[in-house]
């Protein structure tokens, strides 16, 4: 979340940034409710301050003006409390008005609001050169008698999926894998974190409230839950409401969870497949920062997530998003992108952003340096990889002529098998 008098600073350009992600900010009642908290903070603290001198003179006054002046300190309670109280309506609205602003984006982005308007960064690997028509990862995962769809449905509606027999054994490998990786070679610490959480966590990195249509809730009694859309929420907020020593930053953590999503923005997206559905389940990357040092961090934190596509041998590019195209909480992001041949496409596979002190504001993320200096943290994450876009690509640019997939070298020993093979 912003401070209000620096969105409103000039020297921001507030307005600008965020025309640029197609988001109109309004100013006047931004200043409205601004002067209207601040000049309730006024006369509370003028009102406190001649009670107590009010006080001070009671002690000592004669008896003829005690009574004027007890009055007078009544009279001045009332102010207190009506100061107090406007001063409550007055932040409650400046709250939800500031919980709806959208981070800035960096100027760096280029401008556009879709996927079209992505900057191209990089390519890495060779496409595979197929000399046989390509099938996309539903026919191969039905042929290989390893992707059941329709029963999936049968359990729980469309955009559900069930994996079977040695499908099932790859995602599990897939996710052994990545694990490894990033706590092994990266550095990161694992976590087994709760899938449901409260609605301060979920308002923390910037889910709530603009996005309760996107997410599933449930609730025991009195308590309110949602589940995870990914693990960035839990991990983030291990450290709400604390404090960070500055010189024990970077934090890196990791974990491996389902996550849930309604996708209701997506309506006819994406419908077949493993490629967006309503659960899946992902292996995140967070990294908590010194705020001075966000930028290098995210590049540090993109070399991960391509490392684990590297480590698999699978064909990918890396964009830039444009401005209007980022998440509500970023103010940069890259978007890893894998090649598909069976829809002749490149895809999004994982997305790492930086979300600078936008999130640690919300959240109360704060840090202190050796000489006293405080702060709020940077936060960051990414995908590092989800399983089951994994798995598509996998399967996808694994694909043989005779039907079969050969599998990555380096998922071989986490499946215990080469070779997928038609059922």
């Amino acid at each position: 979340m912003h401070d209000p008098r620096v969105l409103l600073d000039p020297a921001t350009d507030a307005v600008r940034k965020l025309a640029r992600r197609g988001f109109s900010l309004d100013v006047a009642s931004l200043e409205k409710l601004l002067a209207a908290r601040n000049s309730a903070i006024q006369r509370g603290d003028e009102a406190r301050a001649e009670s107590k001198r009010v006080a001070t003179a009671v002690k000592g006054a004669a008896p003829e003006e005690r009574e004027a002046l007890v009055a007078r300190a009544r009279e001045l309670k009332g102010v207190v409390a009506a100061a107090e109280e406007e001063h409550r309506a007055a932040e409650a609205e400046l709250q939800e008005l500031m919980l709806g602003i959208p981070n800035l984006p960096a100027d760096e982005l280029p401008d556009g609001a879709s996927d079209e308007d992505a900057e191209l960064v990089r390519t890495w690997g060779e496409r595979p050169e197929l000399d046989f028509t390509p099938l996309d990862h539903v026919d191969l995962g039905e042929k290989l008698g390893i992707l059941d769809l329709p029963r999936a449905t049968k359990l729980a509606g469309p955009r559900f999926a069930v994996l079977r027999g040695k499908g099932a054994a790859l995602e599990r490998a897939i996710a052994r894998y990545l694990l490894d990786l990033h706590t092994e070679r990266h550095g990161y610490t694992e976590f087994s974190v709760p899938t449901l959480v409260n609605r301060v966590t979920m308002t923390g990195t910037g889910q709530l409230p603009k996005f309760e249509q996107d997410l599933f809730k449930t609730g025991v009694g009195d308590r309110e839950l949602y589940l995870i859309p990914t693990a960035e929420v839990p991990l983030t907020n291990l450290h709400a409401k604390e404090t960070l020593d500055l010189e024990q930053l970077p934090l890196a953590y990791t974990a491996h969870t389902p996550c849930f999503r309604s996708e209701a923005g997506s309506y006819g997206k994406d419908t077949r497949g493993l490629i967006r559905l309503h659960e899946f389940s992902k292996v995140e990357l967070v990294r908590i920062a010194d705020a001075e040092r966000s930028r290098a961090e995210l590049e540090v934190l993109l070399g991960h997530a391509e490392a684990a596509m590297q480590g698999l041998g699978l064909a990918y590019r890396v964009v830039k998003l444009a401005a209007g195209d980022i998440g509500f909480s970023a103010e940069f992001t890259y978007d890893i992108e894998v090649w598909l041949p069976g829809q002749g496409a490149y895809r999004e596979i994982s997305s790492v952003s930086d979300f600078g002190t936008f999130q640690a504001r919300r959240a109360g993320i704060r840090t202190k340096a050796k000489d006293g200096r405080r702060g709020f943290a940077a936060t960051l994450n990414g995908s590092g990889l989800p399983i089951g876009r994994t798995l598509v690509a996998v399967l996808e640019q694994g694909q043989q002529a005779d039907g079969s997939v050969r599998l990555p070298e380096a998922l071989v020993p986490y499946a215990g098998f080469e070779v997928l093979t038609p059922a």
